[in-house]
């Protein structure tokens, strides 16, 4: 059964590893040479569902890219009223 990754999702590296049908030695690699990016959680890492869909879909890197951009701009300007 194929279970589709969700955007907002965040997922633990086994998870990830199933999602992507890779092995735990590559979800490791990936993380160690930061192609995927992750947070550290009690010494755990966590992916958020957008990251393992940058790996599989380029278009969705770009349309996030220019969501972020956005977002960075209005806290800039927000910060830098302070």
């Amino acid at each position: 059964m194929t279970k589709e990754i969700e955007k907002n999702a965040v997922y633990t590296t086994n998870e990830a590893q199933e999602l992507l049908k890779i092995s735990n030695s590559t979800i490791k690699r990936m993380l160690k040479n930061g192609l995927i990016r992750a947070n550290k959680v009690g010494g755990q890492y966590r992916i958020l569902g957008k990251e393992l869909l940058r790996l599989v879909s380029p278009e969705l890197e770009k349309e996030a890219t220019k969501s972020y951009l956005g977002l960075k701009k209005k806290v800039v300007k927000k910060i830098s009223k302070w």
